[in-house]
Parts: C-alpha cells; structure tokens; sequence
C-alpha cells in the first residue's frame, strides 16, 4: 500500500472526527481520544478492504467473465431465430459486436478496484465509528476529575449559586462579618 494512503488517509480521518468532536463541544480530552480511535479505526477500515478485496475480487471476476459469455451467447441465440437482415436481428447483433470489444479487466486490477470501493464505505465507516468510541472513552477520565476531560460550563456571576459553595447544593446565604 502506499505511504501516502497507509499514513495519510488515518491522519486525515483522526483530525476530521477530532475536529468535529471540538465542533459538538466535547471537551478537548475527549476529543483527542475520538481523533486518536477515528484514525485507528480508517486504517481498520483500510486493512479490512484490502482483505476483503483479496478473498471476493477473484470469485467477483470469475462471475462476471461467466456472466458476459453467458449474455452474449443468449444474445446470439435469440438473433438466429429472427428473419435474415431485419432490424431487430442487426441491432442485436450490433449489442453483441459491442459486447465483445468490452475489455474484462486482469485479477489485479479488477482486486484493486473492488477493494477501492469497500475501502470507500468502509474507512468512514470505521472511522466514526472508532471516534464515537473515543468519546465514550473521555468520559471515564471526565468522571474522575481529571483536567482537560471535563465540561467547562459558563458562569454567571449573577446566579444565586455561585459562591464558595459547590455547584448545585443550594442558594447562598448572606454572610456578615
């Protein structure tokens, strides 16, 4: 595979689903984790295409050879009954004359672009995926207080609740001294 799909593909799908992480205001822990799984998961994607590709692309290209032979020789069949020179006969003659000159493509080539369309669905796939993981992953930290795993909510310093006291535990009270 080259580098430059091996590689850049993974890092180009880490930094979208990290991006959009950051979009949907996760915080920025979670969202390094659901880049880091977005990129382990397009190059899952991108191996799992590739053996894919490798153990259906030959029974695939078995198939359409025997599908095209298959056609043609119908095609052939139902022109012999027809009258001589008429134009169904012709234009059915003219599909198989076409038909023919269709180049079947070699093994490899027809693997690479089997495995071209699965990696197609299946990197994004893995990708989005993987990052949705990373976000549930950010949340264990987050429960544990760790810094930069945690919601920052805004503050306003007009409420009632804010003060000395933890979040949530009540209004304050007036305190003289």
């Amino acid at each position: 595979m080259r580098p430059l799909l091996k590689y850049g593909v993974p890092a180009a799908a880490a930094l979208g689903v990290g991006g959009y992480a950051l979009s949907q205001g996760e915080d920025p822990g979670s969202a390094i984790l659901a880049g880091a799984a977005g990129g382990l998961g397009s190059a899952a994607g991108l191996l799992g295409a590739r053996a894919l590709a490798g153990k259906y692309a030959p029974g695939l290209l078995k198939a359409a050879k025997e599908g095209k032979v298959a056609a043609e020789k119908s095609l052939l069949e139902s022109a012999i009954g027809m009258p001589e020179g008429s134009k169904r006969q012709n234009a059915i003659l003219g599909l198989v004359d076409k038909s023919v000159r269709i180049p079947i493509p070699s093994e490899q080539q027809f693997t690479r672009g089997v495995g071209k369309g699965v990696a197609a669905a299946a990197v994004p796939a893995g990708a989005l995926t993987a990052g949705l993981g990373g976000v549930a992953l950010g949340a264990i930290p987050g429960a544990m207080g760790m810094p930069g795993f945690q919601q920052s909510g805004a503050i306003d310093p007009e409420s009632p609740y804010v003060s000395q006291n933890p979040r949530g535990l009540g209004p304050t009270t007036m305190q003289y001294v």
